[in-house]
């Protein structure tokens, strides 16, 4: 057995304009046991098409329609100095039994 290097340990996420679902390759755990369970509760929808016991990567068939790709724009200045702010206002009042 080889042994692969972090960078090496892919989640590769592929489909075509034809095609009805996604390909989820992924070294992962966290999404790998992500994977698992929504196949077991959505056969249907999700269903485990390899697991590589030497190298630990899985491929999940997935519905198109359950992956969404959510691109979330970075705080402003402002926003990160405000939720700093409540975040200190709220350690300083977990003390005080409230």
């Amino acid at each position: 057995m080889s042994i692969i290097t972090k960078s090496e340990k892919e989640t590769i996420l592929l489909t075509t304009e034809a095609d009805d679902t996604w390909s989820v390759y992924t070294f992962n755990s966290a999404l790998q046991k992500k994977l698992a369970g929504f196949a077991e509760q959505y056969p249907e929808l999700c269903r485990l098409k390899s697991k590589d016991k030497e190298t630990g990567s899985v491929t999940y068939e997935m519905a198109k329609s359950r992956i969404s790709i959510r691109l979330i724009p970075p705080y402003s200045e402002e926003r990160r100095r405000a939720a700093s702010e409540y975040a200190k206002a709220q350690r300083s009042g977990a003390g005080k039994g409230f």
